[in-house]
């Protein structure tokens, strides 16, 4: 019986010398050595790749964000959002349910629409966006041709929170970003062209131009005759 009990205790007492070496090893000493590592060669990314504008961090670099006009009446939930038209727009985000905390976002969860091709929703959707789009873009003397609208100008992504539009969605929106903020159109345009990321290693992926930033260095562009900090 004794001995029983000696080989218990033992057994107990190194499990637990095990459970505190693998706690400071895993749970203290591991994270604080790749949180540093992080810190020390990958700053920017380990810390959320924000984005900063006017000394304020405006957004993170890997998430989409609207920019929306503010409602009209702010207690009005049926009121429809209605588009920024100053700023370069990203691509719809429909997701898997609504946020009634944050209402920046459409988005609860991240994810798909998750409708079929032939999808009659789907088909609403895109064919109100297509007209919204050419709508929203077309100025005097450069009307937008439905035949000009990307897919990605109507249809979400994957995620919902799609930070990049194609280049092409972003040339579509020039001449009414330029209109809207009183700037001639060839400083827009030589703005996305500076802000279009080629494929990822030569051939991953597609060309992409990253709204936030392309935003923010627009932001900048306006603010250069004004003197506004």
């Amino acid at each position: 019986m004794n001995t029983s009990v000696r080989t218990t205790t033992r057994l107990l007492w190194a499990g637990l010398r095990a459970l505190l070496v693998l706690t400071v090893v895993c749970g203290v000493l591991y994270p604080l050595a790749v949180t540093g590592v992080a810190q020390g060669l990958f700053a920017h990314r380990a810390n959320g790749s924000e984005l900063t504008s006017g000394g304020k961090v405006v957004g993170s670099e890997l998430i989409g964000q609207s920019y929306l006009l503010p409602k009209r009446n702010p207690s009005d939930a049926t009121e429809p959002a209605r588009p920024d038209l100053r700023w370069f727009q990203p691509r719809p985000s429909r997701g898997l349910s609504t946020n009634t905390v944050n209402t920046q976002y459409r988005l609860l969860l991240s994810g798909a629409t998750n409708r079929a091709g032939d999808s009659e929703e789907l088909i609403r959707w895109v064919t109100e966006a297509k007209a919204e789009v050419i709508r929203d873009n077309s100025v005097p003397g450069h009307p937008i041709p439905p035949s000009a609208v990307p897919p990605d100008a109507v249809t979400s992504s994957g995620s919902g929170l799609d930070p990049d539009i194609s280049p092409t969605y972003a040339r579509l929106q020039v001449n009414r970003v330029a209109a809207r903020n009183h700037l001639p159109a060839e400083r827009v345009r030589a703005l996305v062209d500076a802000h279009t990321e080629g494929r990822t290693l030569g051939f991953i992926g597609e060309p992409r131009v990253n709204v936030l930033r392309l935003n923010v260095a627009l932001r900048a562009l306006t603010q250069e005759g004004t003197g506004k900090p």
